[in-house]
């Protein structure tokens, strides 16, 4: 097949003169160090992982050429900010890095040639059709399973991986939420680690997995969850807090945009784990979770075998982009010739 062209650009915005990007950039690297990978940025990288294992030749933010050949699919993965940084003439496939809720773009079918829109999951599609009907559709992007390995029980020395990702009023959830579980973890005698979202570097994250027997996963709710599946592609079960409700995003919830249910683990079977809904349901579930884990009936890794591998999502993202180059195809074939008077067009 033909070379895909993939635009993804994180924003990095001049803010006080022209050009000040540039020096930021390096006064950033400087003082912070390497910047860490956000879960957009592994989406577009995931992707293109995918498409290597399975030799689809592709090219990234070659804007010249696509420019020069309107005709082809721009596939912008995101960020949104990239739909706005030039005229886009080509038919575009959008996602699935993109804005929060439709809202932010009421337009966006109307002022762009976008024809399809990709979202991580179902939840969350569920929550744009109603402003963008059939023309979303889901699709998530593979992990990397030849890195995210399993590794032998004798290296694991942490009974529970913490992992904190709690985004919204962090103080109520501090005291309502994660002290009480603290507290049960340490009545029994668990050896417990915790990390917490935003304040890390994957590769921290991936040796605390080597070296952890379970993980706990916090988190109010998650369009995909790459994190959570790379400690399933580790083969660490995962005790998951399912909150339900409303999709809780402060900017828009509720005086914006009203939505349920959402979920917290989007892609989850049985062999995966077990989830609670809160405090009062999280002790007996915890025991649950600790006997099954201690007898091996967690199976995780199957999970993203089966479902979430590189080469199958990027599988499946050919397969849209084909859909909508059929559609493409379909559409120019209806359209009136240059040289046919149109009241004799049939």
């Amino acid at each position: 097949m033909n070379p895909l062209n993939i635009f993804y650009e994180e924003p990095d915005p001049d803010r006080w003169f022209i050009g000040d990007r540039y020096p930021r950039r390096i006064i950033r690297r400087i003082v912070r160090g390497k910047p860490r990978q956000g879960g957009q940025t592994r989406v577009f990288l995931n992707l293109c992982a995918g498409l290597k294992k399975l030799g689809v030749p592709h090219r990234i933010n070659d804007y010249s050429y696509i420019q020069k050949h309107p005709d082809e699919i721009a596939c912008i993965i995101g960020k949104p900010h990239v739909l706005d940084k030039r005229r886009w003439q080509n038919p575009i496939l959008f996602g699935a890095s993109v804005f929060s809720h439709p809202i932010d773009d009421a337009l966006l079918f109307d002022r762009l040639p976008v024809q399809k829109v990709l979202v991580p999951g179902e939840w969350m599609r569920k929550m744009w059709e109603s402003n963008y009907g059939d023309r979303v559709l889901v699709w998530p992007v593979g992990i990397d399973t030849e890195i995210w390995l399993p590794t032998p029980p004798e290296r694991k020395n942490i009974d529970i991986l913490l992992y904190d990702k709690v985004r919204w009023e962090y103080g109520r959830y501090d005291r309502e939420l994660l002290t009480p579980i603290r507290s049960q973890l340490a009545l029994r005698n668990l050896t417990v680690t915790e990390i917490r979202y935003g304040f890390y570097r994957e590769e921290e994250f991936h040796k605390l997995l080597q070296h952890s027997k379970a993980m706990i996963f916090l988190c109010e709710h998650e369009t995909q969850g790459i994190a959570y599946q790379q400690a399933l592609s580790c083969g660490v079960p995962i005790l998951a807090w399912e909150r339900g409700g409303f999709w809780q995003d402060p900017s828009y919830f509720p005086h914006k945009v009203k939505f349920a249910p959402v979920s917290s683990v989007p892609y989850w079977d049985d062999t995966c784990g077990l989830k609670f809904k809160d405090i009062q349901e999280f002790s007996t579930q915890l025991d649950n979770f600790l006997y099954q884990l201690k007898h091996q009936q967690f199976t995780p890794r199957n999970y993203i075998l089966e479902n979430l591998t590189l080469e199958n999502c990027a599988d499946r993202y050919i397969k849209i982009l084909e859909k909508v180059e059929s559609e493409q195809t379909s559409l120019q074939s209806r359209e009136v010739p240059k040289n046919m008077n149109v009241l004799d067009y049939p």
